[in-house]
């Protein structure tokens, strides 16, 4: 996509401070990359580059992928991951498959892909990159039938830390119920258009989408009639929310559709952990 409807990348940065975070980790780097849509069309090469780049500028201890690495076909991860080989992270690069990576017939060429790049894909999953003390829990797509963290909540100790990778940011909702220190999710790319003052216009969207003549309405950001599906809690639609005792941060993603984004660039975060 041409980079005057995509914009240029902004690195965002953010210090958390999270309970019981061990002393040790105090400090802890984590680099969010999401919604990738790699498909010669969504995402440029260098935009791509770009990402890579602040990534590893950053010093990572943890890197995390929130999902969509593809649109339809399941063909480019394989070019994807193969550039993906290039981000760097002391304790490794952990990912989450998105929407449009969970279909049966993409799902397991996109999980051998990333896994052969070096890339832990967590499917419903638990991982302990830094020991026992500081979980991070990957969970399986909301829209899919797999989509079960009670059993992988109920097993982690109460006293320890979580960091929660969640390609939907409605999962947040069902979340609640559980100790979630950080939610890392992306899906929504933003709302792609941005008002100063007023947010992603997704209510007046939705108020006057049946206005709108139907062949136009594919040239407009969820316009279509099922885009309240997309994502029901728009008021996450980016950055950090506080979701009952959880926070969730959304990030925008480097992926875009037309027509384009507006005061909404494509993003990295880099997100510093402390001890609350």
């Amino acid at each position: 996509m041409h980079a005057l409807l995509t914009g240029p990348l902004c690195v965002e940065t953010l210090t958390l401070p999270i309970a019981n975070l061990p002393q040790r980790l105090s400090g802890l780097r984590v680099v969010q990359l999401s919604d990738f849509h790699w498909d010669g069309v969504r995402l440029s090469e260098e935009l791509l580059n770009q990402a890579i780049a602040a990534t590893n500028r950053a010093n990572p201890h943890l890197i995390a992928l929130t999902g969509d690495f593809v649109t339809t076909s399941p063909e480019p991860i394989y070019s994807l991951a193969s550039r993906l080989r290039a981000l760097e992270s002391s304790a490794g690069v952990f990912a989450v498959l998105g929407n449009h990576d969970t279909r049966p017939s993409r799902r397991s060429t996109i999980i051998r892909a990333l896994t052969e790049a070096g890339i832990q894909v967590l499917w419903n999953q638990v991982a302990y990159p830094f020991g026992a003390d500081f979980a991070v829990v990957g969970l399986a797509d909301l829209w899919t039938k797999e989509f079960d963290p009670a059993p992988l909540f109920r097993s982690l100790p109460p006293q320890v830390p979580r960091l929660v990778l969640a390609h939907n940011p409605d999962c947040a909702e069902v979340l609640q119920q559980w100790r979630v220190d950080l939610q890392l999710s992306g899906h929504t790319h933003g709302g792609q258009i941005h008002l100063p003052g007023l947010g992603a216009p997704h209510a007046l969207y939705l108020a006057l989408r049946d206005c709108i003549p139907t062949e136009l309405r594919s040239w407009l950001p969820y316009m279509r009639r099922d885009s309240d599906r997309i994502v029901r809690h728009w008021e996450w639609v980016q950055g950090l929310h506080q979701v009952g005792n959880n926070q969730l941060y959304v990030n925008r993603g480097l992926g875009t559709y037309y027509p384009g984004r507006l005061f909404c660039p494509p993003e990295v975060t880099v997100f510093t952990l402390v001890l609350a």
